[in-house]
């Protein structure tokens, strides 16, 4: 039998969808699975993306320019404009999601063995990405006690070597909701300028930052603009993660003109979903506050709730609309497996995602999971109580 590539074998299943199995298994007993485990909102496009679909008046639905098109990357200037970034059409490159942007940025920067540096608990595709590109990820491990704050920046200094070849995070933080402060992003901002290396900035989640302090961008930061790739993606912010329209956004030509080649390669991205997303960008400030607001009441449910049961430890996400969450046993996987295969309450369970995959360090994130607050308050709270009897349930088994 022809055996499959080293690459593949070594990559990780998703965190997110690995115990999709087991999940459809407990539904198709009859249980309720309150699904936690993804940031699937559950919130409306804006109707403008459903007039672009419904008064599409093309003869023929073609190719996009590689780059994506020239209209929607307009459109996105404008965009960043309100964030006070100084982007040009021509800085933008549009992608099949932001996932693509990642996996393009990583084989346009990253050659077999070059070490990318990630604070984690991270985001669990970039060490798929990471591997893709035959990459190595060097961790540096935020706490949960101290909220998942960037640690140290002599920890970053201290993991350099002639393999570095950049810095990844992503702010607001998917999986902890953590915002970085400008001092912290300043201080990697040096890093990077004084090593000559890259940093990628995650900023899908830059709508969703429920700090009194203005969003910094590492687009704002001077002095370091051939250094920054910007991600971006508009899933969340326009709740339609199925158009799968993202962003590449630097001002680094060479860069720029590398990730090209690889668009041409997969012609273009996705024609239908540019004709949504651009749309979206019209979508009056009462939807975005709206979504806004809604977010920050799930989450203020969802921990306060968390942080009721005993022994459960959940820091307060200032960003995106995630948190990871200790909980009081030793092995959050198996007790994840266990909710959807023996536990029910009411006919209810609850569908998590074991947060030891947000790591690469060994053994690190096995008591966590994390929780998407993408759901109604009322299916939350249910949430809560679900979670607190299957934790003790847990305990309880023989």
């Amino acid at each position: 039998m022809p055996k499959p590539s080293l690459r593949g074998l070594d990559v990780p299943a998703s965190p997110i969808r690995k115990l999709a199995p087991l999940a459809l298994a407990a539904r198709q007993r009859g249980t309720k699975v309150i699904a936690l485990n993804i940031g699937q909102p559950d919130l409306p496009t804006p109707e403008e993306a459903f007039d672009a679909l419904r008064h599409i008046d093309r003869k023929v639905l073609e190719y996009s320019p590689s780059d994506g098109l020239r209209s929607l990357r307009d459109k996105m200037v404008q965009y960043y404009d309100r964030f006070h970034m100084n982007v040009e059409a021509d800085d933008i490159i549009v992608t099949t999601g932001g996932s693509e942007a990642v996996m393009l940025a990583f084989m346009a920067t990253l050659n077999p063995g070059d070490e990318v540096i990630i604070p984690e608990p991270a985001y669990a595709n970039y060490i798929t990405f990471a591997k893709m590109a035959g990459a190595v990820i060097r961790p540096v491990v935020a706490r949960i006690e101290n909220g998942f704050a960037l640690p140290p920046i002599e920890e970053f200094e201290k993991l350099i070597t002639p393999k570095t070849r950049a810095i990844l995070i992503c702010n607001p933080n998917n999986p902890t909701g953590y915002v970085y402060t400008r001092e912290e992003l300043e201080a990697l901002r040096d890093i990077v300028v004084r090593h000559d290396l890259y940093l990628f900035s995650d900023e899908v989640y830059r709508e969703f930052c429920y700090t009194e302090e203005p969003y910094v961008s590492a687009m704002h930061l001077k002095g370091a603009e051939e250094n920054v790739v910007v991600i971006d993606s508009v899933s969340k912010r326009y709740n339609e993660c199925g158009i799968r329209v993202g962003s590449m956004v630097t001002k680094n030509k060479e860069l720029k003109s590398i990730v090209m080649k690889f668009c041409q390669a997969r012609l273009s991205p996705p024609l239908l979903g540019q004709i949504v997303a651009e749309a979206s960008i019209d979508a009056p400030k009462e939807y975005l506050e709206g979504v806004y607001d809604e977010y920050i009441s799930r989450r203020d449910i969802l921990v306060n709730g968390l942080s009721s049961i005993p022994g459960v430890v959940c820091p307060l996400p200032k960003g995106a609309f995630y948190c990871v969450v200790g909980l009081p046993l030793e092995d959050a996987e198996d007790f994840c497996k266990w909710c959807l295969t023996d536990f029910s309450l009411d006919g209810h369970t609850v569908f998590m995602a074991p947060a030891a995959g947000f790591y690469t360090t060994p053994g690190a994130g096995r008591n966590e999971v994390r929780i998407a607050y993408v759901l109604e308050k009322e299916e939350l709270e249910r949430a809560v109580e679900v979670l607190r009897a299957a934790l003790e349930a847990y305990k309880n088994r023989k």
